[in-house]
């Protein structure tokens, strides 16, 4: 690697060492621009704020601005990173713009799950949208039983797990010289918690991998019972900004998705986006 090379990829790195955001090399903004783009979003938003009172129009202006300094760092710097994720949901939020605010604070859940601001404002958000469409019995069911699946951080699920994971073997150690019962009762629990923990997290990834989630962006979308607009809608009322789904099938132009209640729809693709 020449030394110009060394520069503009450890240069970056300093930078984004300081963001929480890990660079490439396939980034088009340089360190200086990132860092300009993040200085204007910022102070850009700071005057929104101050203008809302007083001048709505200007306020929503001053917003849209900013989260487009924000989203050039995103999607020409490379820069991914929870806490900008959740300062631009929080810019939509504030021009009203459901849709795209429930968007990226889905974004920032992947890199900040445990953060409670942006757990309170993602739910506050779920609460201003039009369509009240609830999780199905089973879910809620699942997410009762499997309360330390979904309720537990995953950070902490990992400690637990290598807890967990470790008193099985020290306890087997101890087992060799004393020869107590309830040394195995004690083997036994953590050995439950360890696969507990672990098919817990093991879950996480999968779901991951495969799982597609997505936010509707257009303020109405008919949906419908096949892929184009000949078909008929499936619903009688349509689907508005900000209704989360999960992928189920990509046609292009037409995805078929499965939305909370465990109904399936096609949406048009123009009118959705998904969180990663």
């Amino acid at each position: 690697m020449t030394r110009s090379r060394l520069f503009r990829h450890f240069v970056p790195c300093l930078f984004g060492a300081w963001l929480g955001w890990t660079p490439t090399l396939r980034a088009e903004l340089s360190r200086a621009e990132i860092a300009d783009l993040f200085a204007q979003g910022k102070d850009l938003f700071r005057q929104a704020n101050e203008a809302v009172s007083a001048d709505r129009e200007k306020a929503t202006d001053l917003y849209q601005k900013s989260a487009l300094r924000f989203e050039r760092m995103v999607q020409e710097g490379e820069v991914h990173n929870g806490k900008l994720f959740y300062n631009i949901g929080n810019i939509y939020f504030r021009m009203d713009d459901i849709g795209r605010a429930i968007l990226n604070y889905r974004r920032a859940e992947q890199y900040i799950p445990n953060d409670p601001n942006l757990k309170q404002n993602l739910d506050y958000a779920r609460q201003r949208r039009l369509d009240r469409i609830e999780d199905q019995q089973a879910t809620r069911i699942l997410r009762t039983l499997l309360f330390w699946h979904y309720s537990f951080p995953a950070r902490l699920r990992q400690v637990l797990f290598v807890v967990s994971f470790l008193l099985v073997w020290v306890g087997a150690a101890l087992r060799l010289f004393v020869r107590r019962r309830f040394l195995s009762w004690c083997i036994g629990a953590s050995a439950a918690m360890a696969i507990l923990f672990f098919a817990s997290l093991l879950a996480d990834t999968i779901s991951f991998r495969q799982n597609r989630p997505g936010v509707i962006l257009h303020p109405e979308v008919i949906a419908r019972k096949g892929d184009s607009e000949t078909y008929e809608p499936s619903f009688k009322e349509p689907l508005h900004a900000g209704t989360e789904f999960m992928l189920v099938e990509n046609r292009g132009g037409w995805l078929l998705v499965e939305l909370a209640d465990a109904r399936r729809c096609w949406l048009p693709a123009k009118a959705v986006e998904f969180a990663r």
